[in-house]
């Protein structure tokens, strides 16, 4: 049975239109809860790209640029008890709580949206999304930024300013600051491609542990690295991230896993991998991750 009716989908279009405070409201009311598990774990489902143009999946451009279609996977992924709760953009955040679908779960809001996908300005990545005083007044759990480290890009600078800005502004109000640090490169076509070798990944890692006036709510999140190099360049909360889906869940699933096994990462954040699985089936793409955190944990 769809966890998205026509009724609720009319309802939320309804909603939209006629009683806007009902997000503040909804904001209000939400049943907060511990940041991580009892494990000490953290399972979050990852909705925020689209705020950034980066539509596709797979052989898909246009994936995720059906709302509704978006919502009901989320919806999906949420109901599983091991999924702690939602990374996603100010919108995605209003409908799945217009939906009541946020309560007893973490929820972190997206802050930086502005270096869209494939745009010239990409790594002038401007915060277009939550920041740290509307994350407090939203009562949300903490906020993330992609900071994207472009040596020879100028945009760099501004992105890793702000970033440190908000790393400051959040620890303030004790909140959690998840940074996404990846080191990019340009190749020949001036294509940005993603540096995954162990020694780009550290340098990124040791400069996001670095930003800000304190590191004490900062965490980090990182692809899966095959060196352990990497993991051991801080003392900081990692996460998982589940990046680009590739043609062999499986394979995912294991480097997931080998970088759980280490003692400096503390969980998963996951979207397009399970809200998009080859086989349409997004329950069951939850489930084998939630299976493989627990594995490790």
């Amino acid at each position: 049975m769809s966890l998205l009716t026509d009724e609720r989908w009319n309802e939320l279009l309804r909603t939209r239109v006629t009683d806007p405070g009902a997000i503040k409201r909804a904001y209000t009311h939400r049943r907060r809860r511990e940041l991580v598990s009892d494990k000490g774990t953290l399972f979050l489902v990852a909705a925020d790209h689209p705020a950034r143009g980066a539509l596709g999946v797979g052989d898909d451009p246009m994936a995720m640029a059906d709302r509704r279609s978006l919502i009901e996977r989320l919806l999906v992924a949420l109901e599983n008890p091991a999924v702690d709760g939602l990374l996603g953009t100010p919108d995605v955040v209003e409908e799945l709580l217009l939906l009541d679908a946020l309560h007893d779960k973490v929820v972190i809001g997206s802050m930086n949206r502005g270096g869209l996908a494939g745009a010239d300005w990409e790594i002038d990545d401007r915060f277009t999304g939550y920041d740290a005083k509307s994350l407090v007044d939203f009562r949300l759990d903490g906020g993330k930024m992609l900071l994207r480290l472009v040596d020879s890009d100028p945009g760099t600078v501004p992105t890793l300013q702000a970033c440190a800005q908000a790393v400051s502004e959040l620890a303030a109000h004790e909140l959690m600051a998840m940074v996404e640090p990846l080191p990019y490169d340009r190749d020949t076509t001036g294509k940005l491609v993603l540096q995954k070798d162990a020694e780009s990944l550290a340098r990124a890692v040791a400069v996001a542990s670095g930003i800000g006036v304190t590191s004490a709510h900062t965490w980090l999140k990182i692809p899966a690295p095959e060196d352990s190099a990497v993991l051991n360049a801080t003392t900081l909360p990692v996460v998982v991230l589940g990046g680009v889906p590739s043609a062999d869940p499986a394979a995912d699933l294991a480097s997931w896993g080998r970088a759980l096994r280490h003692q400096a990462v503390r969980g998963l954040v996951v979207g397009r991998t399970l809200l998009y699985p080859p086989d349409g089936d997004v329950g069951a793409a939850v489930e084998a991750a939630a299976k493989i955190l627990e594995a490790a944990k």
